[in-house]
């Protein structure tokens, strides 16, 4: 017997025993039910004098946010770069600003409304299963010049709690696939501890006067002025050329410790989130891969220093083993920078329409452009083409057709 016959039965014959008027009329109800249940006499008489029950809710609260909702979301997740719920959270109303003013989202009212008071972890939760599709993203020996290394003082890891823009960190990211041997492209990656401000420039191999110079313009693509620079112990850093350039332009100069990365963290970090994220670990060396490199930097640059939100540790609390870690509310480089108040009122000015001007789903389609053309110079026999970065065919192609296919002109200034 069905459920729903089985119910409807059961209704019928509690109203009957219920209207039942002697005990013998009750009883033979109760044999009936036992014939055609084949249940147990006191199991009969249970259900008969169990009151009509009501078809029971769903566990937990009703379910707030809908397709539309959790679709226009997914369209501000992929504009963040696939960000976890805790960074894109704080950053959802200036994002949606973004893509409905560039038109790459129509939401109500309603809607948006919606969307903004998303917590993290419904955020995370209802992207969980869109990311179980993506697909998976894909050493160096130099020898310091001991009479500079003499003269450059060491900062440790717990000296960088109280840093202010302009302290950067500065560390190379080597494009020599698996064999060290050779000349080959090196990436540098110059990091500001106080705001997350990053940039990287290419070059061809890390001789000290190439090296010194992709830091030159990587400096003047700040927006406000560097006051120190911190590198690890390589000698592509500790020479007369950088060393020498630092003292002239009133640059402090630390190094951390040998065999101590962690005095160098906050550049680590972004050699893995920002250089390899993008190429891969494929070998590089010809002077065409150093442009495109260039070129995917510049996107880069502007997509993450305006549209990529950063957290930071605020409180570390230590229960045996254990440390939990409080973080502060995410925000992106570019937000940090303008509440510092180290930007003069031009360069404030300039940096807030070049905000208002970029689109971050049309940065990412020119970043995928250019994570292309750079994987294409790379050297075959140090694998396949890197598959770093999910590339949306339509919307790369459409992003060139509409003038994007030149970089903008980065911000000059030191």
């Amino acid at each position: 017997m069905r459920v729903g016959t089985t119910d409807d039965y059961l209704k019928r014959m509690r109203e009957r025993y219920r209207q039942a008027a002697t005990k013998r009329e009750k009883g033979r109800l109760l044999t009936e039910l036992c014939s055609v249940l084949g249940c147990h006499r006191k199991a009969a008489i249970r259900l008969l004098n169990r009151p009509a029950t009501t078809p029971k809710r769903k566990p937990g609260r009703p379910r707030v946010y809908e397709s539309p909702a959790i679709t226009a979301l997914k369209v501000a997740w992929e504009a963040s770069d696939e960000s976890c719920g805790k960074r894109l959270a704080p950053q959802l109303p200036a994002l949606l600003d973004a893509l409905t003013r560039h038109r790459e989202l129509a939401i109500d009212d309603c809607l948006r409304s919606q969307v903004e008071h998303m917590s993290a972890a419904t955020i995370d939760r209802r992207l969980a299963p869109i990311r179980l599709q993506l697909p998976r993203r894909p050493t160096s020996h130099s020898q310091a010049h001991s009479v500079i290394q003499r003269q450059v003082p060491i900062r440790t890891f717990g000296e960088w709690a109280e840093a202010t823009p302009g302290q950067v960190q500065a560390d190379l990211v080597a494009h020599c696939g698996v064999n060290a041997a050779g000349a080959f492209v090196v990436t540098l990656t110059v990091v500001d501890v106080a705001t997350g401000w990053t940039e990287c420039r290419a070059a061809l191999t890390k001789l000290k006067d190439r090296v010194t110079g992709a830091m030159h313009v990587a400096r003047t693509s700040f927006p406000y002025p560097l006051t120190s620079l911190h590198t690890d112990n390589g000698g592509e850093f500790l020479n007369d050329a950088l060393f020498g350039y630092c003292t002239r332009e009133g640059i402090a100069f630390t190094r951390g410790r040998a065999y101590k990365k962690n005095d160098q963290a906050w550049v680590e970090q972004k050699n893995g989130a920002v250089v390899r994220r993008y190429v891969g670990y494929h070998r590089y060396q010809s002077q065409e891969a150093r442009d495109r490199l260039n070129e995917l930097y510049v996107w880069a640059g502007l997509y993450g220093n305006f549209f990529q939100p950063v957290r930071k540790v605020i409180e570390k609390e230590r229960t045996g083993a254990k440390v939990r870690k409080e973080y502060d509310e995410a925000r992106t480089p570019y937000q940090r920078l303008k509440a510092s108040g180290v930007l003069d009122e031009a360069t404030a000015k300039r940096l807030e329409q070049k905000y208002q001007a970029l689109n971050p789903v049309r940065l990412r389609a020119q970043i995928a452009a250019a994570v292309r053309a750079v994987v294409a110079t790379a050297e075959p026999r140090y694998g396949e083409a890197s598959s770093a970065l999910p590339v949306d065919e339509d919307r790369a192609a459409e992003g060139g057709a509409l003038g994007w296919g030149t970089p903008p002109e980065r911000g000059s200034g030191r």
